[in-house]
């Protein structure tokens, strides 16, 4: 018997499955892949037992991981995501004995089944093997408690029915990160199971390239910076997320920002993902004192800076309501191709309300330099 199979349950994004996690509000999805990648895949290992005899790795693992079919393991493997000894193997290696064996596989299927909804779709790109999709705010990735019907998931169901991983009901098909419900910007989809295992495992490897634009409360002190800090579920609220200091609490997380503008009360900036926990960007920025604008969750809709005017809370609650979400877009993706392996990157333009709020920004402050 070889020594206990160990599923570590890698996800950039930490909720699915958490043992710790009671459940959504119905307006409620867990986010940033991200800003984040939600149990989008698994992590096992195993070291094989002295007394193992030659076998095939594909039927080894298949006997030892029973809720795994034996074609998405050799998916896995043909993805590169099978090492034996630190070493990628195709599906038709023999295990020997001591061999220390890790796998990283897309997340397991749902039980809840999806319903194809003709729901239009901003495609920014699509092939045999990958779709980018330009989300709009307001839209959840899909399914979860009171968000049954017209998500991303949904739209994909009815946009990709010939598909065969979209025909089997998996309630994340082809996902392999996601964003908040009103967070906008890309998202890749994978189209087949190895697509899938490709881009899984370079969400595993944080290779994926994520750049995100935001508008936040205050004068960064900074130009440009690093914060890092473990996220975890906060104690005092279930619906947020905290940084803790004790290296045993959370995940390891780790923000890069640059401001790209300063428009006095507020400053447009860019954050790139070295991590992609839940709420990451969301839940940093507040660490900082500098909660994203208009973000109830951190308390961004608030006014939180500038003057005591009737004339100015006007003004803040204007673009409270031609924006009434967080001023957070995903701008930039880059990924490595599954097929090609080229490296493909992807923009997408500021949506209409956080270019009008930043305008009104803009204008402001330009009104208070030359008063």
């Amino acid at each position: 018997m070889e020594k206990e199979l160990n599923k570590d349950i890698c996800s950039d994004e930490e909720l699915f499955d958490d043992p710790d996690f009671d459940g959504y509000d119905d307006d409620e999805e867990p986010e940033e892949g991200a800003e984040g990648e939600n149990q989008m895949y698994e992590h096992f290992s195993l070291t094989v037992d002295k007394g193992q005899g030659m076998m095939r790795i594909d039927k080894f693992l298949f006997e030892r991981m029973s809720d795994k079919s034996r074609s998405r393991i050799q998916a896995a493997a043909d993805a590169g995501n099978i090492l034996v000894n630190d070493k990628p193997v195709k599906s038709s290696y023999k295990v020997k004995p001591l061999d220390r064996i890790s796998i990283v596989m897309p997340y397991p299927a749902r039980t809840l089944e999806i319903l194809p909804e003709q729901i239009p779709l901003d495609i920014v790109y699509e092939d045999d093997d990958v779709v980018v999709v330009n989300k709009k705010a307001g839209m959840v990735v899909h399914p979860g408690c009171g968000n049954y019907s017209g998500t991303l998931v949904n739209a994909l169901a009815w946009h990709l029915r010939d598909t065969p991983l979209f025909q089997k009901g998996d309630i994340r098909a082809g996902l392999v990160h996601r964003i908040d419900k009103n967070t906008s910007g890309l998202l890749v989809i994978a189209k087949s199971e190895g697509s899938h295992a490709y881009l899984a495992k370079q969400f595993f490897d944080h290779t994926i390239e994520r750049l995100y634009t935001a508008l936040v409360w205050g004068n960064m002190e900074q130009d440009e910076g690093t914060i890092t800090g473990n996220i975890g579920r906060s104690t005092k609220h279930r619906l947020r997320m905290a940084v803790y200091d004790d290296p045993t609490i959370g995940k390891h997380a780790v923000t890069h920002y640059r401001v790209l503008e300063r428009l006095g009360y507020v400053n447009l900036i860019e954050c790139r993902l070295e991590t992609g926990r839940t709420h990451q960007i969301r839940v940093h920025m507040e660490h900082t004192g500098h909660p994203l604008f208009n973000d109830d969750r951190y308390g961004g809709d608030a006014i939180l800076r500038g003057t005591t005017f009737t004339k100015y809370k006007q003004f803040v609650e204007n673009c409270f309501k031609i924006m009434p979400r967080h001023a957070l877009h995903a701008r930039t993706l880059g990924f490595r191709h599954p097929k090609t392996h080229e490296i493909m990157r992807f923009d997408s333009p500021l949506p209409d309300d956080m270019k009008t709020v930043i305008a009104k920004w803009e204008n402001y402050a330009a009104g208070s330099t030359t008063e």
